[in-house]
C-alpha cells in the first residue's frame, strides 16, 4: 500500500469535506482526466481511475467512516482491490451509470443503465437576425416597420408532417442517438445522432416532393415591427417564435431585430441628448435678436441670441430631446452651438457698409491684436 495516496489528498479535500464538496472535487477531477479529453494518456487514465476510487469509498457513509478509522487496511479486505465495490473497474458505461447524477446527464450518458430514453422530438428551428434602421423621428414617436425577411415556414403541402407513413426509426428506437463503444480493458462510449434519422428519431417512409421530407419550405414574407419609442443604435427586440420553424413541425426559433441610426443631416445624438449647430448671421451675434430651430416634432422653437454672442457657443434646450425607452423618465436636452454666417453675396451698399465699419473699428482692432501679441512674447521669453 505504500504506493497509494490518501484519498482526501487524491480529491484535494480536507478530512472534514462534506459530501457535496467532496462530489464537487471528484467531479473536476473527472472531467479534466476524462479519457475522451485525454486519448492515449495513460497517466490520465491512471489518476482518472484513481479518483473513481477515491470517490467510490469517501462519498459511501460506511466506507469512508471504516477508512478514517483503518486507512487502507479496514476490516474486510481494505480498499486497495480496484474500488466500486471491490469488484474491479467495469465498463466505462458502468462507472457513469453510478456518477451520473455528478455529471448531470454529461457525456451523453443520461441518468445511466435502466433509465428511460427520451424521445428525439422534432427539433426547434433557428434564431434569425435582421436589421432596422430608425430615423430620429421614428425614434422620438416609436413607429411600425414593416420588414421583409427569408425564413422556413411549415409545408402547406404536407402539413409539416414532412409526407406519409411518418414511424419511430428502429435504429435509435426514436431517441435520435446512438451509442459506440470503443477500447479494450476501459471502454468509452460516445454517443451521435442516429445516421438513419439524422437526429430525429423519426423516418418518413414517402417523403413530401414540396418539401423533400423536412416538413418546412422557405418563404420570403413581410411582417410588422412594432418599435418603442426611445430605442437606441445597438438594442434589440426579440420577437419570439419569428424565426425559422423547426422540420416536421418543430417549434419556431426567435427574430432578433436590431436596432441602428439613419444618419441625420441636421441633429447628432449622445445618450437622450441631441446636438446640432445652427449658423446665424454676423449682425445678430453682434446686435443680439432671436434664432428660429427646428424640433422633432415638427415645428420651431425661438432660442435667445444675446448680443456680443461668441461663435462656438452653446446653448441648452431643456426638454427638446429624446425621450428615453418607452418614454419611462424625463426628456433628453437639445443643445445648439452657435456658429458664425458669413455672406457671401455682398450688395455694393453692404460691402461699403463693411468698410465703414472696419474704418470705425480699426483702432480698437488694431489694440486688441497687439495685446495679444504682447502677451504670446511674453510666454516665450
Amino acid at each position: 500500500m505504500a504506493d497509494k495516496r490518501d484519498y482526501y489528498e487524491v480529491l484535494g479535500v480536507g478530512k472534514d469535506a462534506s459530501a457535496d464538496e467532496i462530489k464537487h472535487a471528484y467531479k473536476k477531477l473527472a472531467i479534466k482526466y476524462h479519457p475522451d479529453k485525454n486519448p492515449g494518456d495513460k497517466e490520465a487514465e491512471e489518476k482518472f481511475k484513481e479518483a473513481a476510487e477515491a470517490y467510490d469509498v469517501l462519498s459511501n457513509p460506511e466506507k469512508r467512516k471504516n477508512y478514517d478509522q483503518f486507512g487502507f487496511n479496514a476490516p474486510g479486505g481494505g480498499f486497495g482491490g480496484g474500488g466500486f465495490g471491490g469488484g474491479g473497474f467495469g465498463s466505462f458505461e458502468d462507472i457513469f451509470s453510478q456518477f451520473g447524477d455528478i455529471f448531470g446527464g454529461g457525456f451523453g450518458f443520461g441518468g445511466g443503465r435502466g433509465g428511460r430514453a427520451r424521445k428525439a422530438g422534432p427539433p426547434r428551428g433557428n434564431d434569425l437576425q435582421i436589421k432596422v434602421a430608425l430615423s430620429f423621428k421614428e425614434i422620438f414617436d416609436g413607429c411600425t416597420k414593416k420588414v421583409r425577411l427569408k425564413r422556413y415556414t411549415p409545408c402547406t403541402e404536407c402539413n409539416g408532417k414532412g409526407g406519409e407513413n411518418v414511424s419511430e426509426c428502429s435504429t435509435c428506437h426514436g431517441t435520435g442517438r446512438v451509442r459506440r463503444a470503443s477500447g479494450g480493458f476501459f471502454q468509452m462510449i460516445s454517443e451521435s445522432a442516429c445516421p438513419t434519422c439524422n437526429g430525429m428519431g423519426e423516418v418518413v417512409a414517402k417523403p413530401c416532393s414540396a418539401c423533400r421530407g423536412e416538413g418546412r419550405v422557405q418563404e420570403t414574407e413581410e411582417i410588422s415591427i412594432k418599435i418603442p419609442a426611445g430605442v437606441s443604435e445597438g438594442q434589440y427586440l426579440n420577437l419570439r417564435g419569428e424565426g425559422n420553424c423547426g422540420p416536421r413541425g418543430g417549434a419556431s426559433g426567435d427574430l432578433l431585430a436590431v436596432v441602428t441610426e439613419k444618419p441625420d443631416d441636421f441633429y447628432t445624438r449622445e445618450g437622450d441628448d441631441l446636438h446640432c449647430e445652427v449658423k446665424v448671421p454676423v449682425h445678430r451675434l453682434v446686435l443680439g435678436g432671436t434664432q428660429r430651430i427646428p424640433t422633432l416634432e415638427g415645428d420651431e422653437v425661438q432660442i435667445k441670441i444675446a448680443a456680443g454672442t461668441q461663435a462656438g457657443s452653446i446653448l441648452r434646450l431643456r426638454e427638446q430631446g429624446l425621450y428615453p425607452l418607452n418614454k419611462r423618465g424625463d426628456r433628453g436636452s437639445l443643445y445648439v452651438e452657435i456658429g458664425v454666417d458669413i455672406p457671401k453675396d455682398l450688395s455694393k451698399e453692404e460691402k461699403e457698409l463693411y468698410q465703414k465699419l472696419a474704418e470705425l473699428r480699426k483702432d480698437k482692432e488694431t489694440a486688441q491684436e497687439e495685446s495679444f501679441l504682447d502677451k504670446m512674447k511674453n510666454l516665450f521669453k
